[in-house]
């Protein structure tokens, strides 16, 4: 089954969009993010992507706030991610009403404890977020500020081998600038990875591109600007939720 999933991006307590991840581009979209999970949720759609910016510069979530909230009054699914390093962190995540955590940074500072995060925690618990540039295809961690010199596909090898099911990749350059997915990248590592579950984050113009990254394997996409800009309505998207 093929899953499309909104993300919601916060800082502050509020529904931000950024180009590339650049903070400096950072627009207020609304004043209530349980509103637009609302919506969501009111044609069908079931799981949420919701990002803590203000966690992923600082290093350790902020906005539980929000997540209890959408968990709270929504039925939704709700994926929580940004700054998630700690066993502590997890857990509140968990108590807070998130049913999955997202984890890049961490991963990639501290490989042997998410390592273990999958084991404590279980795979259908914990995804991998492995967020990069094509040119180099170098890990970029705390909210993309910061660049590694590790190797994407060595990256997702270690954690296959530790029972990694779940993992969200991004090409940096084409997120919030709705010039399309990166269907390469994508098929690389699935001809490598066959049985990981992968969600596409990062570049969707339409559910035109939601219908070819379904049809080349992948298991979700996470979508944000192209909605929040009106290229996509809420009646397109519940029709593809119909359909897929």
């Amino acid at each position: 089954m093929f899953e499309i999933i909104p993300s919601i991006w916060i800082i502050e307590g509020k529904c931000v969009r950024l180009k590339r991840g650049d903070f400096a581009t950072q627009e207020v979209i609304s004043n209530n993010p349980l509103e637009i999970a609302q919506a969501f949720e009111g044609i069908g759609i079931r799981r949420l992507h919701l990002v803590d910016l203000d966690g992923a510069r600082r290093g350790e979530p902020k906005n539980y706030h929000i997540l209890e909230a959408i968990a709270g009054y929504t039925e939704l699914k709700v994926d929580f991610t940004g700054g998630i390093s700690t066993d502590g962190d997890v857990i509140k995540c968990f108590e807070f009403g998130a049913k999955t955590v997202t984890i890049g940074s961490a991963a990639a500072n501290f490989p042997e404890r998410f390592a273990q995060f999958i084991l404590s925690y279980g795979r259908e618990k914990i995804n991998l977020a492995a967020d990069t540039n094509p040119e180099d295809n170098k890990i970029k961690t705390r909210g993309w500020l910061k660049k590694t010199e590790i190797d994407l596909f060595d990256h997702i090898e270690f954690f296959y081998e530790r029972g990694l099911k779940y993992l969200k990749c991004s090409d940096v350059t084409r997120d919030g600038v709705m010039e399309g997915p990166n269907f390469d990248l994508y098929a690389g590592i699935l001809e490598k990875f066959p049985s990981i579950h992968v969600a596409a984050s990062g570049g969707v113009r339409g559910v035109d591109d939601f219908r070819k990254l379904r049809d080349l394997g992948l298991k979700g996409a996470v979508f944000g600007r192209a909605y929040y800009e009106g290229k996509i309505s809420l009646n397109e998207l519940e029709k593809f939720v119909a359909e897929a």
